[in-house]
């Protein structure tokens, strides 16, 4: 079996390939990159392969048998990107594709992030190919990369109110996107996967208080003027925009889920929001 993993250089692809290759021989892992010089480091196979052209998807794909489709970040774009692999691989004679997709596609709020996972969705089971779709949750890392700026700002901010989230660390959905690639009985399966454990900002800004010893309140601020605050910290302006809006929609239930297929699938339970904060405050 020879497994393809899309965005192999990613902070995702590149977990999954580690992983991988403590379950399977390095040889049948390829690394499906825009540029594979920058995969050297990976310990495998590298292939040029690029969302946006199709024209060198056939040969990337040549051979490969189960392909971890993992989604493209340029959103707006990704319906397209995402078409253009899954033809690919038709005509590549892949036999199976795994996808990662969004947490509750087909219902969540956030529907600037979910139309795009939803047609991707609707072109895989359309293919005629053996699919799985990860639903991905967010990642713990989301929020931890910014439990610097709290301690040194004295505050987290966000427009999340009481909002639980269901995060996970990314290493935690590396290793089921890992279960599913290698294991049996997981076609024609979506999995909804997210954390063990909800929690609020709130909650994140009293444990990051905790660990700290220092009082971090958590502000919850109009989704305009949290924008403009992420405008004010470096962000470019749509992105900052985007993750506003993220968080009206969490405040709507859009990061919760407590079915706990992610630790069923991984065989343990995900990492606590303790650990994470933990690691990042070294």
């Amino acid at each position: 079996m020879t497994i393809g993993i899309t965005g192999a250089t990613g902070q995702l692809g590149r977990l999954v390939i580690d992983k991988l290759k403590a379950k399977i021989p390095a040889r049948e892992i390829i690394a499906l990159v825009r540029t594979p010089s920058k995969a050297a480091d990976l310990g495998v196979a590298a292939r040029a392969a690029d969302y946006t052209k199709p024209e060198i998807l056939d040969q990337a794909l040549a051979g490969v048998d189960t392909l971890l489709l993992i989604s493209s970040n340029e959103v707006g774009q990704r319906a397209v990107q995402h078409r253009n692999v899954i033809e690919a691989a038709k005509r590549a004679g892949v036999k199976r594709i795994v996808y990662t997709s969004l947490l509750r596609a087909d219902i969540t709020p956030l529907t600037s992030l979910a139309d795009e996972h939803r047609a991707t969705e609707a072109d895989l089971k359309a293919s005629g190919i053996p699919f799985t779709i990860l639903r991905n949750g967010w990642y713990t890392e989301n929020y931890t990369r910014s439990v610097g700026g709290a301690v040194a700002g004295g505050a987290f901010i966000g427009s999340a109110g009481d909002g639980r989230i269901s995060s996970a660390a990314r290493a935690d959905y590396a290793e089921a996107a890992v279960a599913v690639l290698t294991g049996e009985g997981h076609e024609g399966r979506t999995y909804e996967l997210a954390g063990d454990d909800a929690y609020t900002l709130a909650d994140l800004a009293a444990e990051i208080s905790r660990q700290t010893g220092k009082d971090i309140p958590y502000r919850n601020l109009p989704e305009a003027d949290y924008a403009k605050a992420l405008v004010g910290f470096g962000l470019p302006e749509g992105m900052a925009y985007h993750i506003a809006n993220y968080d009206v929609g969490t405040a709507q239930g859009a990061l919760f889920e407590d079915g706990r297929q992610l630790s069923r699938l991984i065989g343990r339970p995900t990492k606590p929001l303790s650990a994470a904060v933990a690691e990042a405050l070294r």
